[in-house]
């Protein structure tokens, strides 16, 4: 029987175990231009001993920020202030992929230069608000991308990886989840295009394929993950017809040969399973565990041959050497939610390990 803790190939990368660190924001990104400082590294290097480690969003361009303190990956400075991470993460013999994560109309200009605006598949504003050095303030109505502009993101993308390899980084993983740029394409309340980036479902998933396809393309599609969460209304979102939807989006990126699928769950386990047999590569879950983190129970899912991997978050940012703990059934440190976005390092890289 497989277990979570027996070694996984990877896109000719063995892990050490099926225990994945989740994506995490953590808005700490306040060295010059959203870079990361030297407690980001700490932080990362603490939690080597996951099989696989997905950073925190980093945005493939400028307009792609939605939140204070988040890192970039769109410029030199940034890919050498990544470099000082990966290192540390190599060396505890760790393995770490880029998330890209382009947030869309999720935003507000406070957080952008320039007087640019948020951009979306169509011109409208997520009922919903966001964090900016203001407070908390209503989301915008976005600028709609034009047929060229779309294209320009997909480079964005592409650039972004080879900059995230540059920095060292062991591949990357699409932010294809949570109501940002890629699910927004998706959607049936933010995308009201007629042309070829909407209106059937060939036309939104367009935009994901592509970007996947050209994210490949720049690195390998061995070094590249898609995150999805189909059933999930966060920030605002609506989709129908959940099965065929993405149903469809996984036949359109099962030729990439991909590195692996992560699906972020919502209530429906049934579709889960769907797009579990569908998949014919790695499959990463995040379980549904709604109001409660992912938790120890969730190893079962492995044993079962549910997925491949489990991903944790809050427990993964509570608990710098989560596997460990869990092999031993605990114990286990509780998360301090007051501390999880923006602060120093408190609640960040002081969480103690065993012993």
């Amino acid at each position: 029987m497989t277990t979570s803790f027996d070694a996984l190939s990877l896109g000719g990368v063995t892990l050490a175990n099926r225990v994945v660190m989740s994506p995490m924001t953590r808005s700490r990104a306040y060295g010059p231009g959203q870079t990361p400082t030297d407690a980001t590294a700490v932080y990362y290097a603490q939690r080597a001993s996951a099989g696989l480690i997905v950073s925190e969003g980093l945005q493939p361009s400028v307009v792609g920020q939605g939140y204070p303190s988040t890192p970039g990956i769109h410029s030199s400075a940034q890919v050498e202030a990544w470099r000082p991470v990966t290192d540390a993460v190599h060396e505890k013999g760790g393995v770490i992929f880029a998330q890209l994560m382009h947030t869309g109309r999720i935003g507000h200009p406070s957080l952008l230069p320039d007087g640019l605006l948020p951009v979306a598949p169509s011109a409208v504003a997520a009922k919903t608000q966001v964090f900016t050095p203001e407070g908390l303030q209503d989301c915008v109505t976005p600028k709609e991308l034009t047929p060229a502009e779309i294209e320009r993101t997909i480079a964005d993308f592409a650039s972004a990886a080879r900059n995230a390899i540059a920095a060292g980084f062991d591949g990357v993983e699409i932010h294809g989840a949570n109501g940002y740029l890629l699910q927004q394409f998706l959607s049936d309340n933010v995308n009201l295009r007629t042309d070829g980036w909407g209106g059937s479902v060939q036309g939104r998933i367009r935009f994901g394929v592509e970007v996947a396809k050209a994210v490949a393309d720049a690195v390998g599609a061995h070094r590249v993950g898609y995150r999805i969460s189909p059933d999930n209304p966060y920030n605002d979102i609506t989709e129908s017809d959940l099965p065929v939807l993405y149903g469809e989006l996984l036949t359109a990126l099962a030729p990439l040969d991909l590195a692996y699928l992560h699906l972020m769950e919502g209530p429906d386990r049934e579709l889960t399973l769907q797009l579990r047999k569908q998949w014919q590569g790695t499959f990463i879950l995040n379980p549904f565990t709604h109001p409660d983190p992912t938790g120890p129970e969730s190893l079962s899912l492995v044993e079962d041959g549910t997925t491949d991997a489990v991903s944790f978050g809050a427990l993964f940012l509570a608990n710098p050497d989560l596997p460990a703990r869990l092999q031993r059934g605990g114990p286990f440190n509780t998360p301090d939610r007051a501390t999880f976005y923006g602060g120093d390092e408190h609640g960040y890289t002081d969480y103690p390990a065993l012993g």
